[in-house]
């Protein structure tokens, strides 16, 4: 009857390697960038742990791209060097099973698994990353103190660079403020002793009321012969700056490629118009999102593909040794990732036809692969 014992021993084997692989793989990659996302989003902004476990859950879809078909390609090599290795596959062979008739609950498993990775890819994805740009707005808007922290300069307000010295829930204290002009160049100073950080419910910008203010504007440029002029300090019993929270907003909703809907991809390179503006593509823009489409698309494939050539390059290497089926798997999918890393490195060049670079590891590892498993089927 089909499924066979061994059908499900292989399915087992395989299966159990590539879920453990997945863990310890995400688990890695997301603590490796977690921090690093955090701090390019939110600097050392202190966030509460609600924020903090969101956005890691966004992370994890990122990581998922690559570590299913990874972890699948490590299991493929350590279970087929294995049994290898013990001269398993030469006892099935001797039943008069075929090569393919022994690897189909694998191929079965890649076809699944390339399915999971299609979700991720296509949908997931790209839905998480377009929440975990628009996190940074939300908890700014909610509590627009937490993005002040003691002994650091804040970057994130536009026109503003701001120096917290020490704060008390909404009471800030040793405050230096740069306010820049249109050139991102400093047009002021401002030192106060203190700053209250005042809400309105409703209203995105919010104000902070400053005690105790000196306020230095920057002179212009001294010409050849004008000598240039001292700045001129102001004193303040109390000065309110309005920060623009609004203009935030703004950056939060405009939206990339690889974080639009594959639907909206897809018909942005039909139409030609940016579906989240209208307007009309250029070939660079276009570019970018057939790109995109292909990129989600191709590295979907990923796990059939990896199947096809782990098999032959587990069986030929007969290693039992985990550190060598790791190493080998980790050579393979770096020269796939290569290619996806140069084809999204060449994605603003439409002459380079990048969206077909893209769809270049598949053709050539599915056809080494192909061969491979021809030469280990006719022996």
């Amino acid at each position: 009857m089909f499924p066979r014992i061994f059908d499900r021993y292989l399915v087992r084997q395989v299966g159990s390697a590539t879920l453990i692989g997945v863990a310890l793989l995400s688990g890695v990659m997301v603590l490796g960038n977690v921090y690093k996302k955090l701090d390019e989003l939110l600097g050392n902004t202190e966030l509460p742990l609600s924020v903090i476990l969101e956005f890691v859950t966004l992370v994890i879809p990122f990581s998922l791209i690559f570590t299913i078909p990874w972890a699948f390609l490590t299991g493929i090599l350590l279970v087929f060097g294995r049994l290898s290795a013990d001269n398993e596959l030469v006892s099935l062979r001797m039943t008069g099973m075929s090569m393919t008739r022994i690897c189909a609950p694998v191929f079965a498993l890649a076809l699944l698994l390339s399915g999971i990775c299609l979700w991720v890819n296509v949908t997931l994805a790209p839905a998480a990353k377009d929440r975990m740009k628009r996190l940074f707005y939300e908890v700014a808007v909610q509590n627009p103190e937490t993005l002040f922290q003691e002994g650091q300069v804040l970057e994130r307000v536009p026109g503003y660079r701001i120096y917290t010295g020490k704060r008390d829930d909404k009471t800030l204290r040793d405050l230096h403020i740069i306010k820049l002009d249109e050139n991102a160049a400093a047009g002021s100073y401002i030192h106060a002793r203190r700053g209250l950080i005042e809400t309105v419910p409703g209203k995105l910008d919010f104000t902070m009321l400053l005690k105790d203010v000196s306020i230095e504007t920057m002179p212009a440029k001294a010409g050849k012969t004008t000598p240039p002029e001292m700045p001129k300090p102001l004193g303040m019993k109390e000065f309110p700056i309005e920060f623009p929270l609004s203009s935030l907003q703004k950056d939060a909703v405009r939206l990339n490629a690889s974080m639009k809907r594959t639907s909206a991809l897809a018909e942005e390179v039909q139409t030609w118009r940016d579906t989240f503006t209208g307007e009309k593509l250029t070939d660079v823009t276009r570019s970018l999102s057939l790109t995109e489409l292909s990129k989600r698309y191709s590295f979907s494939l990923a796990c059939f593909t990896f199947a096809l050539v782990g098999i032959p390059l587990g069986v030929t290497a007969q290693r039992r040794e985990t550190s060598s089926g790791f190493a080998l798997s980790l050579i393979t999918a770096t020269v796939y990732i290569v290619f996806i890393i140069l084809a999204d490195t060449l994605n603003d060049k439409p002459a380079a036809m990048p969206h077909l670079i893209m769809w270049l590891p598949n053709v050539i590892f599915l056809g080494i692969g192909g061969w491979l498993f021809y030469k280990l089927s006719r022996k």
